[in-house]
């Protein structure tokens, strides 16, 4: 992991925490973001390269694998639910009674797997950040 990669990291998840509170940004805005957010995390997972099958232990892909279905199914349901960004495309979608929950739970499942995820990985990206401070010191 380079440091290029845990700058990229940590602004996708203060982005991520910001879109997960629609009541701070206004839906418009958490949908909007929620979209753009979407298009970074398969960036983040390519860089990875790790992905489902990688080199990680099993548990590591479980993880990944339950990170991934939770996203594919909050982006589904917050897109059928959407009240701005699908009508903009000219698009309406109808089941809210179904996609609304669908998308809460999604979002509940995709945070607490996500919190996992950065619990695991805080220390590879502490160590590449110490080791970035200590070149900077070098200088």
């Amino acid at each position: 992991m380079r440091a290029p990669r845990v700058i990229f990291d940590i602004v996708l998840l203060a982005l991520y925490l910001v879109a997960a509170n629609p009541a701070l940004t206004g839906v418009p805005f958490h949908e909007y973001l929620g979209a753009g957010i979407f298009v970074l995390m398969v960036a983040h997972v390519v860089a990875s390269g790790e992905g489902l099958g990688g080199r990680g232990r099993w548990a590591q892909r479980v993880l990944n694998g339950a990170l991934l279905v939770a996203l594919a199914f909050c982006v589904v349901s917050g897109a059928m639910v959407s009240g701005t960004l699908l009508p903009s495309l000219g698009f309406y979608a109808t089941g809210y009674y179904f996609w609304g929950p669908l998308h809460a739970l999604s979002a509940k499942v995709l945070l607490a797997a996500l919190l996992v995820h950065i619990v695991l990985r805080t220390p590879a990206t502490a160590s590449v950040l110490r080791r970035e401070l200590a070149r900077e010191n070098e200088r």
